[in-house]
């Protein structure tokens, strides 16, 4: 078992480091974060795998959804964005648009931390895609993306 798991650690680091692309260095990243979440939760090769690939996906799509570029415009709008008003940009390295409308903050009553919600719209390969995402500040005063 624990050849197996080393083998999939190996192979992941591997993978991350050498890839050129976010979607693929987050796959990487992601594969080692399910690989090692499988193992301990699980404590078998077959949990090792599922994590493995179940974190591969998920990293590979966060990874290709924005860059640090896009990252730091994001948090730009939910930092000093004006409420109804949108902010955009355009990736220089990408070529994506995103347009981000934040709405005015609020006190999350469950979590006591300050949250904003946003509209985004992004055009991706030509592909318009849009949604709906909150933020809210964690205990050092950053904006962090909620699951939804």
């Amino acid at each position: 078992m624990n050849k197996m798991f080393l083998s999939i650690l190996l192979l992941s680091t591997i993978f991350s480091s050498s890839c050129a692309t976010q979607g693929q260095s987050g796959a990487g990243i992601g594969a080692v974060g399910g690989a090692l979440a499988g193992q301990a939760i699980g404590h078998s090769t077959e949990a090792t795998l599922i994590g493995a690939a179940v974190g591969t996906l998920l990293g590979y799509v966060v990874g290709n959804e924005m860059d640090k570029y896009d990252r730091e415009q994001l948090n730009h709008s939910y930092e000093r964005g004006v409420s109804g008003q949108t902010n955009s940009w355009r990736n220089p390295d990408t070529g994506n648009t995103y347009e981000v409308k934040p709405q005015p903050a609020y006190s999350d009553t469950k979590s006591r931390r300050t949250c904003r919600q946003a509209e985004i719209i992004a055009v991706i390969d030509g592909k318009t895609e849009r949604t709906y995402s909150t933020a809210c500040r964690d205990e050092n005063g950053h904006w962090q993306l909620q699951n939804q």
